[in-house]
């Protein structure tokens, strides 16, 4: 994920098994998991995210190349809007991915409540179309001061909590939230508040799936395995079939 505009950073990292039974509620995908099974399992969907660094993507041809979803930097703080997001997040849309906003994170400037706000007012709302993912929020290492953001692990889980909370008042959706393990496991303690209600989105860069997890989180919904490759942007798969992809974007919470 690409974060290079403005107060941005770019993410610094980014199916141990196949899925035996998944089951899509609360805007959460959870699933009971039997035997080993490679990344290009078919419970595999392949999608993408951007930001402005993308300029105008050509999504047609990511389509032809297998994208099948794809999330969109729509907001950072609260004052910066992604220029590029009408293109990227229409196009993609119009080329036939089911597509989703996301917010980067700055718990240091403004409260969860704010930011979330912010968001919904610049992109990041949501509604029960099948093609809409479910807003996500990027909360990961300060691209610029102290990893987390001057903020005690407790202070963090509120900050978040408050963030998740108003989106799901405002949208009727809690949002993916986007992170790294270490990050979580340092900034929160990691914490298992968000297990029962929140989708996790886990950033890191290798070959085989992410088996360390925030505590309480059945498994991963969407995986981000690399910064850059067949798609423009980075490289994402979602743990699930195209019909779950569906549903997860469907369901209200």
């Amino acid at each position: 994920m690409f974060a290079v505009q403005p107060l941005a950073g770019r993410l610094r990292t980014k199916l141990c098994a196949s899925l035996a039974a998944v089951t899509v509620g609360a805007g959460l995908v959870t699933a009971a998991l039997s035997g080993a099974a490679p990344a290009d399992a078919a419970t595999v969907v392949r999608g993408m995210d951007v930001s402005g660094y993308q300029g105008n993507v050509a999504w047609a041809t990511a389509y032809n190349n297998g994208a099948r979803f794809a999330y969109v930097k729509a907001t950072e703080g609260t004052s910066y809007t992604n220029p590029y997001f009408s293109q990227q997040y229409g196009g993609s849309y119009n080329a036939g991915m089911i597509r989703g906003a996301y917010h980067f994170a700055h718990p240091d400037s403004s409260s969860g409540t704010t930011q979330a706000d912010y968001f919904i007012s610049h992109g990041g709302g949501w509604s029960a179309d099948g093609k809409t993912l479910p807003p996500a929020l990027d909360i990961e290492y300060n691209p610029s001061g102290a990893t987390c953001y001057g903020l005690s692990q407790a202070s963090m889980v509120s900050w978040i909590k408050a963030f998740s909370n108003e989106m799901h008042a405002r949208t009727n959706k809690y949002p993916m939230i986007y992170t790294t393990y270490d990050w979580w496991s340092t900034c929160t303690g990691n914490s298992s508040a968000f297990a029962a209600t929140n989708p996790f989105w886990i950033a890191i860069y290798r070959s085989t799936p992410p088996t360390s997890l925030p505590a309480g989180t059945a498994t991963w919904t969407m995986w981000q395995n690399a910064d850059s490759g067949i798609f423009p942007g980075d490289q994402d798969q979602f743990n699930g079939s195209y019909t779950q992809l569906q549903a997860l974007a469907t369901n209200h919470d």
